[in-house]
Formats: C-alpha cells, structure tokens, sequence
C-alpha cells in the first residue's frame, strides 16, 4: 500500500523535533486513498523568481507578523459579530508550512509560543475564542473555533505534542456541547446559510484521524445531513443537479446576511471537508458533488488569472470579466481555490487541476503581493491600481494578508508529487527536489529553467541507483506543440492537458529536455481581447508610456496566435516583457491603419506599485468595424 500524506494539514514531515511521528489512526480509518499524494515540504526547494517570491512572503508576510497582537483577542471575551479569531488559524499554518519548508529555528520558536500562549486563553469549559457567552455561535464564532483547531492540529502533526491535542479536543467538546441533535442547529448559526459554521468539517475529520473518537465522525456526519435540510445551503443536492454556484439561491436583499448562499470561500471550504470526510467514508456522491461543483466554477467563474467572485460571492464571474467590477478577485478565494484543486488533484491524479494551480499561480496570486512582500492585497482586479486591503476588526491585519501566504506554502507541496513507484511533475522552472521512489532509493530531480519567461525546461535525473520506475510529466492544456527527449532521443505521444508517463529504467545523469508551446493567445470576450503566453496573463501598464492603456485597438493575430516579441523596454521591477502589434483607436487616416508594437508585462507586474504610476489594463476594448459582418456578435 502506499503511504499516505496528509497534506491538507502539513503532515507527512520528517519530525526533527521529537524524532517520532505523532499517534494518528489516520491510515487506518481511511477507506479512499490518495492518487498521489505530497513529500515532505522540503523535499523541493523553489528556486528563480517564484521562489524569491516565496522567501520574501516568508520573511516579510509571515515571520515578521506580530504573534501576540493575534493571541490579543483571544484573551477577551466580548465579541459579539467580528471574525478576529481566524487570523491566528490562518497565520500559524502558514507558518507551520514555512518551517518544514526551510528548518528555520527561530520560526519554530516563534511558532511554538503562538500555540503556548493561546493555549493559555481556553477557557475551563475548552473554550478557545473572544465571542461573549451571550453572543457565542452567532456570526463568525465557529468559523474561528474551525482556524483554531486548524492550527492547533498542524502544531499536533509537527510536533507531537499532546497539549495541543488535547486542547483541540477540549474545544471540539465544547462545541458538541452546545450544536447537534436537540442542540442549536449549525446550518442556523452565523451567516450565509449556516456556511461559515459548516466549514468546520474539515477539521473534525482531521480530529477523528488523530483521535478514533468516533464523536467527531458523527458530528462531520450530522453537518453534512444539515447542508440538505430546508434551512441548508443544499451542498450536495444542488451541485448533483448541475445548479451553477453563483445561482444556488436569490439574489439577497441584504448581502451580507444569511440569505446569501453564494459566499465562494465558505462554501469552497466546506467542499474541502467534505473531501475530507469522503475519504473516511467512501460514500461516491460525496466526490461527485465536488467535482460537479468545481467543473462549474472552473467553466463559469474563475477567470483568465485563474481567481473569481464579486463582494467575494460568485456571480458568473467568467462572463462579466470584462466589466469593471467592485472587490473582484479576493486573494482569499483565490487561495482556497488553489488548495481545493490541490485536494481533488490528490484525489484524481487529473492534471486539470495541475493546470487551474498554474494559472492562479502566476497570474491572480503573484499579482497579490506587494513588491518588497510586506502586504497581500485583499482584491487583485483585471485592470485599475492595485493597494492594500484595509485593517479588519481593529486590528492591523486582514484576512488576506493571514491567508495569502498559506497559497504560497502550499506550492513546496505541490511541485513534486509522488505515488506507487511514479513521480509527478507539476511545477516547472528552477527548482531542485529530493525524494524516494521506495525506501531503497532516493532520486534527485534538477530543474534547469527559467520558465515560463522561456520555454526550455532542463531536468536531469538523478537516482542513487538504476532502476526501473515512472515520471509523470505535466503537459499543459495549453501547450499544444510540446517537445520532449531523454538523452536525445526524441519522445512520442504527447498530448496537451495530460500527465506524460514515461515508465523506463532511470539511470545516473539521465537529462530530459521539454520545450513548452508559449505561442502567444489571443482571447476574445464581450467585443474585448487579451493577451496569454503560456499560463502568464498580459497586460498593458502606463510604465512604459506608449500610450492611454484604456484606449481601444485591434491585437493582430493570425488564427488566433499573436507575434510576441521580448521587449527591450522593461520598467523596474517588471518580470517578464513583451510587445504584440496593435492597431490603436478609431483613427484609421493616414500611417494609423499600421499596427504598432505595443508594451505588455505579465499580470503580476502589472500596477505593482500599487499607484498611479501604474494603471494596468488585460482586457483591451476591441475597435468596432462594422465591415465585419460578424462585429454584432460581440
């Protein structure tokens, strides 16, 4: 059997700190099994761009967050409607992450006094919150209790520490105490139909992993029946009829109340524990609605930067991308929508999933973050000025800023995946990965590349000794043409939006050289046009002052590919730059009929400033022509 890695919660690690892996029934309850599942998380080292892009996040985003101001509320008990308590839980899985990840002493130090010191705030009843006792279970009151034990649990599977078990456990008890049968119904407590409070399925699963308590089995159970009852957000029932998710209920006449039942990032997460509890039970409904609800999410909300959601709700977002549009793309959704994928990946081993990590990647989560890596912007639009979210519950924090990083750490895991004698690769670019095919031989896997500016990607392998195993190699949807040999000789049947499976004896210095199809795409949508180049999203951006980046043009392309050329104008701090040929406004006298070459940057540069001196723009305003007589179709 293979082993299975948790990842969800950042177990599997080696466990530097006690030498032993924590007590878990975690193998032994579940009945489904993973696909492929994660290494330890610093089995890869993400080097290049992307991986200074991490570092930064480490030092500046998560290291440098003042801990205590996080404990601070937990120490009070007069909260009646505020969401606080989920920064703490947000931030120390992170953190958690970050330390596997790079073995830092001082983060673990850091890391260990966060859960000490909350700790000390449970309550003799096990409490762990700031809601008063009148005002308990209403609002975000279990949302936050789900964060807490969230990370308490990822300090439990580090560690091995049962002071933070038990404690989980003392809170897990609490709550039981108070919502169940013949207790208060959780799908009537907090808002968007009971959501929020829903979402604490995933770590009940978890507890009953660690614990066999079959209590916490029953609870998962008992919330799942709730979704389907008539005060229920209908999870299950309207995901199995096909009904989109930004249509499961009216329109509110409030939007943030309990009517609304199109909030994205709780009812994502409730998807996520309910994965988790299909994986105890088997039940294939369960798996069903998930991959029904995120087949419609992929085709009718997330959009060309891979992220999605208006007012942080669903609401057919891919159509309307175009529109200017308030607080789109909240760094939140986009980081669940990673880890949601991550999940189903784990599951299916389809490399769709792969895919949708990739683009949110480049485009909608690196676009998130500041450039000296000291903010994560809660909203990342397709045009405009990018700025800071503003502090949340009077505290010099938001949500995003706690929950970005958890996106980026989760990437460490994702990179380089593993199953029975097979090793996938889903992440390219600079990278280095040191993993086992078996307990009898361990293989080094270098990435030579600075993809996806370029399409050549170098990966020698490297085991201790021969021997016959698989690769599974990534190959993008949208790499039509991908060419691929070992040692030169060239390989066969490749096909776009699959895992390429080369089963072989590997040998000392065996080198694979890939070449992506990085073609430039030309999108249209709603009479507007985009730019892509492999998985990055184009934009325009007044740094480089070739003109009003809201004016309209034609891209020249010829069946739908588009000439980009590397710019030789790139502004400071721009990653990667192209020009493509425009023809500009509505003027066509004279020399303006002629395309001009026109700046664009990836997405994640664009406007990242985060002012005036650089407005960004993706989609382009297509000049109408009325000779075309199919220009009423736009």
């Amino acid at each position: 059997m293979k082993k299975l890695i948790f990842t969800s919660l950042f177990v599997g690690t080696t466990f530097l700190l006690t030498g032993q892996r924590p007590e878990t029934k975690s193998e032994s309850v579940n009945t489904v099994l993973d696909k492929i599942f994660s290494y330890s998380s610093n089995s890869t080292k993400i080097e290049g761009y992307l991986g200074d892009k991490i570092n930064l996040v480490i030092e500046k985003r998560i290291k440098s967050q003042d801990v205590d101001q996080l404990v601070e509320p937990f120490r009070h008990k007069n909260e009646s409607h505020l969401w606080q308590t989920e920064f703490w839980g947000k931030w120390i899985q992170s953190a958690i992450a970050s330390y596997e990840y790079n073995r830092d002493p001082e983060m673990f130090s850091i890391i260990q006094k966060a859960v000490n010191d909350l700790l000390a705030t449970q309550m003799p009843s096990g409490y762990i919150g700031n809601y008063s006792d009148s005002a308990q279970l209403q609002q975000w009151d279990i949302w936050g209790r789900k964060y807490t034990l969230l990370g308490l649990l990822a300090y439990y599977d580090l560690t091995g520490d049962k002071a933070a078990l038990k404690g989980s456990c003392r809170l897990a008890d609490n709550l039981l105490s108070q919502v169940g049968p013949g207790k208060v119904n959780i799908v009537k407590t907090g808002n968007y139909r009971g959501m929020p409070s829903c979402s604490v399925l995933e770590p009940m699963v978890y507890l009953y992993r660690r614990t066999g308590n079959k209590r916490y089995l029953d609870f998962a159970k008992y919330i799942v029946d709730q979704w389907e009852t008539p005060d229920g957000p209908k999870l299950i029932s309207r995901a199995l009829a096909g009904i989109p998710v930004s249509e499961r209920f009216p329109q509110p006449l409030v939007w943030w109340s309990y009517e609304n039942g199109q909030k994205a990032y709780e009812m994502m997460s409730c998807y996520e524990g309910l994965l988790e509890l299909y994986r105890i039970t088997g039940e294939p409904t369960y798996l069903k609605a998930v991959e029904m609800a995120v087949k419609n999410i992929i085709e009718s909300e997330i959009n060309i930067a891979g992220s999605g959601t208006a007012f942080e709700c669903f609401y057919h977002g891919a159509r309307y991308q175009t529109e200017p549009t308030y607080h789109t793309m909240e760094t939140c959704v986009t980081m669940t929508w990673m880890k949601l994928c991550f999940n189903l990946l784990r599951l299916t081993e389809n490399p769709m999933y792969a895919d949708q990590i990739e683009k949110s990647t480049y485009n909608a989560l690196m676009a998130s973050v500041k450039g000296d890596g000291s903010q994560i912007a809660k909203y990342s639009p397709l045009g405009g000025i990018r700025h800071a979210g503003e502090e949340q519950c009077g505290m010099h924090i938001n949500c995003c800023n706690a929950n970005g990083p958890r996106a980026f750490m989760m990437l460490t895991r994702f990179a380089v995946m593993g199953a029975q004698n097979e090793v996938f690769i889903n992440l390219y670019g600079q990278n280095k990965s040191v993993i086992s095919v078996n307990q009898k031989n361990n293989i080094s896997i270098d990435q030579i590349s600075e993809y996806p500016v370029t399409d050549r990607i170098e990966i020698n392998i490297n085991p201790e000794k021969s021997e016959s195993f698989t690769i599974a190699f990534r190959i993008p949807e949208w790499s039509v043409n991908t060419v691929m040999t070992i040692n030169g000789t060239v390989v066969t049947g490749i096909t776009a939006g699959t895992y390429k499976k080369i089963t072989r004896i590997w040998n000392k210095a065996d080198k694979v050289l890939m070449t992506m199809d990085l073609t430039g795409r030309l999108v249209t949508l709603n009479g507007y046009q985009a730019i892509i180049r492999g998985p990055i999203v184009l934009a325009r951006d007044t740094r480089f002052g070739d003109g009003f980046v809201y004016e309209s043009a034609v891209v020249k392309e010829e069946n739908g590919k588009v000439d980009l050329i590397p710019s030789m104008k790139k502004p400071a701090n721009i990653w990667m730059s192209f020009t493509a040929p425009l023809v500009l406004g509505t003027d066509l006298e004279g020399d303006f009929r002629n395309p001009l070459q026109i700046n664009f940057c990836d997405f994640a540069s664009a406007g990242n400033t985060w002012g005036e001196d650089s407005r960004y723009r993706v989609w382009i305003p297509q000049t109408l022509n009325v000779m075309n007589a199919d220009y009423k179709s736009y």
